[in-house]
């Protein structure tokens, strides 16, 4: 279903970007933007004491729109992403701890 969805994702017309790291981060500031809106509605929510949750439905729609949409720019199918991201998961839970990205960037760790 994911896939069927990323299938019509990509025919949603977006900014004719020239580079690849422009439509990435076109995609990703999409993304961000809507973390940002549920963050919001949540702090709203710990503001009034009510929780807006028809609002945080919406912005989680919005989000996996973005999300879809950030894996479409970088041809991905969603699907395997999530499977991925269940087996790094699972892997964590386990204490079979794995991050790829520190493997390859050993400098990253010096960074705070």
């Amino acid at each position: 279903m994911l896939n069927e969805f990323a299938d019509w994702v990509a025919t949603v017309p977006k900014p004719d970007l020239a580079s690849r790291t422009e439509r990435l981060a076109y995609a990703g500031l999409g993304l961000v933007g809507e973390a940002g809106e549920i963050a919001d509605t949540l702090r709203r929510g710990m503001r009034d004491g009510s929780l807006n949750e028809e609002r945080l439905v919406y912005e989680v729609a919005d989000l996996l729109f973005h999300w879809v949409a950030l894996c479409v720019e970088l041809g991905q199918s969603p699907e395997v992403m999530i499977a991925q991201s269940r087996a790094n998961i699972s892997d964590r839970i386990a204490g079979r701890v794995v991050n790829a990205f520190a493997r390859s960037h050993p400098e990253e760790h010096l960074r705070g």
